[in-house]
């Protein structure tokens, strides 16, 4: 709600509007296969808000409602059986009822395909006597698109016709059929009913199912991956906490069903960012993501970075802010309206730190075993990815990387804390544009030294060229973020237009552990401030310090936890060498997990473990979400210490940061496109079945602790 503003003395009249705001989400119940998905409440039913089955970016259906006539219905628990599949039960209150006891129970089953939804009722009279019900489902639509509905802007219901037994709504570029696959009911068009007539002897059992099908004038902007055509093997997570298991798998099946294949070649496939607001390609989040599932194989990654190289950007356009070399922001059908004025052209290049996590993917993934032929395809990409950088990416040739928009309605942040307020000093006020942030110099200066890695093993001039720049950008970032306060020195969040450091403490600090951006006294310092209490809350990592002012634990990119940036943190940490920090912020997020039966979501608030028993959720965060499903993955590699060469021909585990998450096993994995398994005793002893060709260091293959 938005309570508007009145003068002192005058509170009596304030008014509260209620139109305009975003939905939030915090109790929606997701069903998903992208690029389909259903938001209900979670009796089942589609009921204001954002709730609806969604189909590329639209909204199918706006209603979708069971009722008994007479009858109250109790709802008593809804289970997400699959990504794509959910139940909802509820019981009939004093209907066939002898005794006290529930006698007729509801069970709704939904499941989601592309362009599919289907709805099957089950009524079980348990009592002792026949009963008589009339059962009514009644649906609606609005045909609303997504920016709308996020946008909180009401479309009225369009008028449904009789077709095929059941119901259809149709606009100009789309058509919604809603029939019966089994029952017979009676239809209703003008107020989108169809009606059943139920008589139950008692035990028995009455079924019906109706389904819904979208037929659309254009095809799906990034079509559906087949249930068969994942781009890894099926994995499995042993372990005694139930918790990491539950994590482990719920987010894999998620994954699983955020999948899209690129139009231009269906064999490549990536992850869309999230439900509902993101099913599209990202850069930033579908490359993160695939970076964190390397373990898992490479051929999501390969997908990834090929689907973004077809859309490298190939001109100076200041309307979409495309530049040479630079890898896009997100894709959509249409633009997208913002908030405050701003308007996103379906082909969107404001990102500053999409290009070099490019390049560092397309090394990570050759380090893990990526077809050397395929590495050599996309190093002409890699190349223009890195001129990006030296060229438009340091804009004023300072030595270090700043974003501005200049189309005048993008994003005014564009690092990964892109909300409009993510950018401020310590006392609460903002930063100003050009802006430099602290965690895309350590981006960039990877991706320098990533990409000087692949020319030389690839026999390409330049690998001096780009080592000789990333020495500089790290002497420029030691000269110009380092800050200090009572607790001694860090690296500020920014540097703002006038090269001010921006002396904000906050989560970025674990996106430069690890990068090869600091020196070890350095990593220390940063690890000794990750683990204090302002930035741990004991369910992950703050975005901000609790000492800045302004922090606010609702606040999206000011307080709150992001799972993604919590595991960066942890993986950041077990490569500068500090396991047991790392060991303790993983063990927060798993804890974490608990509290949204294994979907971790977008964000969550960040209140923390002494304040709540359990993290409060953010109300409009997304779930799931493909970076925040990723992350356990990663947590696992960090735990395990587990790094591929195979070019080097090395496969090493140093599970250092693994208390509190052994023993477990997980298979499934795989390096240079051959299994890998890894088992961690009760002991912290790592055994390992890998590939012949790869040397191992720091397990045995035989059972036998190294």
């Amino acid at each position: 709600m938005v309570v508007q503003g009145h003068p002192a003395g005058d509170l009596p009249s304030t008014q509260v509007v209620t139109e305009g705001l975003q939905p939030f989400l915090h109790d929606t119940c997701t069903t998903l296969y992208a690029p389909s998905l259903v938001l209900s409440r979670p009796d089942g039913d589609l009921a204001g808000g954002a709730d609806g089955f969604y189909h590329g970016d639209r909204r199918m259906l706006s209603s979708l409602s069971v009722r008994v006539e007479g009858v109250p219905l109790a709802p008593v628990r809804h289970m997400l059986r699959a990504a794509d599949k959910t139940t909802f039960r509820a019981v009939l209150r004093g209907v066939g009822e002898h005794t006290a006891d529930p006698a007729v129970t509801l069970h709704r089953m939904r499941s989601v395909a592309p362009g599919v939804l289907c709805e099957e009722l089950e009524i079980a009279n348990a009592g002792l006597q026949r009963i008589q019900l009339e059962v009514v489902l009644t649906a609606a639509t609005d045909l609303a698109r997504m920016t709308d509905v996020k946008a909180g802007r009401p479309r009225p219901a369009l008028p449904a016709r009789t077709e095929d037994g059941g119901l259809a709504w149709n606009d100009d570029e789309v058509t919604v059929r809603l029939r019966p696959t089994s029952g017979s009911p009676q239809v209703e068009p003008a107020e989108g009913k169809l009606r059943y007539q139920v008589e139950l002897p008692a035990g028995g059992t009455w079924r019906a199912a109706v389904e819904c099908t979208v037929v659309a004038d254009e095809p799906d902007q990034f079509p559906a991956v087949a249930r068969d055509a994942v781009p890894w093997s099926p994995t499995e997570l042993r372990s005694p906490d139930r918790r990491l298991g539950r994590l482990f798998t719920r987010s894999v099946e998620d994954l699983e069903r955020l999948l899209l294949s690129d139009t231009q070649h269906p064999e490549d496939r990536f992850l869309a960012a999230g439900s509902p607001w993101f099913l599209t390609l990202f850069g930033r989040d579908s490359l993160w993501a695939a970076r964190m599932l390397l373990p898992l194989g490479t051929e999501l990654a390969a997908g990834t970075l090929r689907t973004l190289a077809r859309r490298q950007g190939a001109t100076t356009d200041p309307r979409t802010e495309e530049q040479p070399g630079k890898i896009l922001h997100e894709v959509r059908r249409e633009a997208l309206d913002l908030r405050e004025g701003s308007r996103l052209p379906p082909l969107y290049y404001g990102t500053v730190d999409a290009t070099p996590l490019w390049v560092i993917l397309l090394h990570d993934a050759w380090r893990w075993g990526l077809d050397p032929q395929q590495v050599r395809d996309l190093l002409p990409h890699a190349e223009a990815a890195l001129e990006w950088l030296a060229d438009h990416g340091d804009a004023d040739g300072d030595g270090l990387l700043e974003y501005i928009d200049t189309s005048g309605h993008g994003l005014a942040n564009q690092g990964w804390k892109d909300s409009g307020d993510s950018i401020r000093w310590r006392d609460g006020h903002l930063a100003e544009s050009p802006i430099a942030l602290c965690e895309v110099q350590a981006y960039a200066y990877e991706a320098a030294m990533a990409g000087a890695a692949l020319l030389r093993a690839f026999d390409r001039p330049g690998a001096d060229r780009w080592e000789e720049w990333a020495g500089r950008l790290r002497r420029r970032f030691r000269e110009s973020f380092w800050v200090e306060d009572e607790r001694g020195r860090y690296p500020a969040v920014a540097l703002d237009a006038d090269k001010r450091p921006v002396d904000s403490a906050t989560s970025g600090f674990g996106h430069l552990l690890g990068t090869g951006l600091l020196d070890p006294q350095e990593s220390a310092l940063l690890a000794a401030r990750i683990a204090g209490p302002e930035l741990d809350s004991g369910f992950g990592l703050r975005t901000l310090s609790t000492d800045s002012t302004g922090f606010n634990p609702f606040g999206y990119h000011i307080g709150s936890i992001w799972p993604h940036d919590t595991a960066i943190a942890v993986y950041g940490l077990v490569r500068a060498g500090f396991p047991q920090e790392a060991a303790s912020l993983a063990g927060g997020l798993i804890a974490a997990s608990e509290a949204f039966e294994g979907r971790l979501p977008e964000l969550f608030a960040g209140h923390g473990s002494l304040v709540d028993s359990a993290p409060a959720p953010y109300p409009a965060a997304c779930r799931p979400q493909a970076w925040s499903a990723a992350s356990v993955v990663l947590l696992l590699q960090a735990a395990l210490g587990l790094e591929a060469d195979v070019p080097g021909g090395t496969l090493s585990l140093s599970p250092l940061a693994a208390h509190g998450i052994g023993p477990l096993s997980l298979s499934g994995l795989q390096v240079a496109g051959v299994p890998l398994s890894v088992r961690l005793d009760a002991e912290g002893r790592a055994y390992v079945d890998a590939p012949d060709t790869l040397t191992v260091q720091g397990a045995d293959r035989t059972g036998e602790p190294a």
